[in-house]
């Protein structure tokens, strides 16, 4: 039995300081950018919010004042709902395409062995390119005069389904689902796939053995395990469709055309502050961005706590 001298206690407790040192020096630069860059950045849009502003004088505090203008002055109590349900249905749309055709994509590839790497790369380019490429790429394709996606349902004849697809207004927020969710449907593909490869497969093997069909084995075993990259799939998609800009700006422009059919809170935000000309622009856009935080934050916080509590149950 070995015992612990003062010295040995010393070396130890020494090296224990040492190594969180050395955790602080790696982890600091990252906190000096957070800081900098979205902790700074957020503290003062909070701060601008409750001013009075003339251009870029801050004038007298006003507490709450743009808070309620969102709410009861034309034309921000017409614009908000709008654009937050098209934020709701752009989260519900991408929500539902990426966790069941992403998680259908890769069980297919965790079985197949032959080209699965081709075809993860496939399904991962489109995350890699810029939203706001994405966006033009596609308003491209669906243009009503030139567009291939028109011209390919006319040539199979299917020419009553070709209309202008982002000047319906019916038509267009779909668009932007669609789009949104097939750009980033290579994410959840290749999370659910790094998840699928950590499940033992003396699990499901055993559970073949004990005659447990292939349905009855996704459902009772591949799934509970899958809870944890469901929580951070559905965690994330629901930040991206809040804080949504470049695809909407891309396929429908700063006004969220037609008819603000593709409006979306950033675009709320970004209109007010840069072109509605008002002298209180900063001041009411803050306010913007300051509910948009706590709504995506508090909400963020609750799918958590749901999911980590539904896996805990599971288990």
């Amino acid at each position: 039995m070995s015992v612990i001298t003062p010295r040995r206690a010393r070396t130890r407790y020494t090296g224990i300081a040492l190594s969180k040192t050395t955790g602080m020096v790696f982890v600091l630069p990252a906190l000096i950018l957070f800081a900098i860059f979205i902790l700074y950045p957020l503290l003062t849009a909070l701060s601008y919010s409750f001013f009075d502003w003339t251009g870029i004088l801050r004038g007298d505090f006003s507490g709450f004042d743009n808070y309620v203008t969102l709410f009861t002055t034309l034309p921000y109590s017409e614009q908000l709902p709008n654009a937050f349900m098209h934020n709701v249905v752009l989260f519900i749309g991408a929500m539902l395409f990426q966790n069941t055709i992403g998680l259908g994509l890769a069980t297919l590839l965790h079985r197949v062995r032959r080209f699965k790497r081709f075809f993860q790369t496939m399904y991962t380019l489109p995350y890699l390119v810029s939203p706001l490429v994405v966006g033009y790429l596609w308003s491209l394709m669906l243009s009503p005069l030139f567009g291939p996606v028109n011209s390919i349902l006319r040539g199979i004849g299917l020419g009553d389904l070709a209309q202008p697809w982002l000047g319906n207004p019916q038509t267009a927020i779909w668009v932007v689902v669609f789009v949104t969710a097939w750009q980033w449907v290579g994410f959840p593909v290749l999370l659910y796939g790094a998840a699928l490869g950590g499940i033992p497969e003396e699990i499901d093997e055993a559970a073949s053995l004990d005659g447990a069909s292939s349905w009855q084995r996704f459902r009772d075993i591949t799934f509970p395990m899958l809870i944890p990259a469901i929580g951070t799939v559905s965690v994330l998609t629901f930040i991206g469709a809040m804080e949504a800009f470049a695809i909407p700006y891309a396929l429908g422009g700063s006004q969220g055309s037609p008819a603000r059919a593709t409006d979306v809170l950033s675009l709320m935000f970004y209109r007010t502050a840069f072109e509605s000309g008002s002298t209180n622009a900063i001041g009411t856009s803050s306010a913007i961005a300051t509910l948009l935080f706590l709504f995506i934050f508090g909400v963020s916080i609750l799918i958590t706590w749901l999911l980590s509590r539904a896996e805990r149950r599971l288990y």
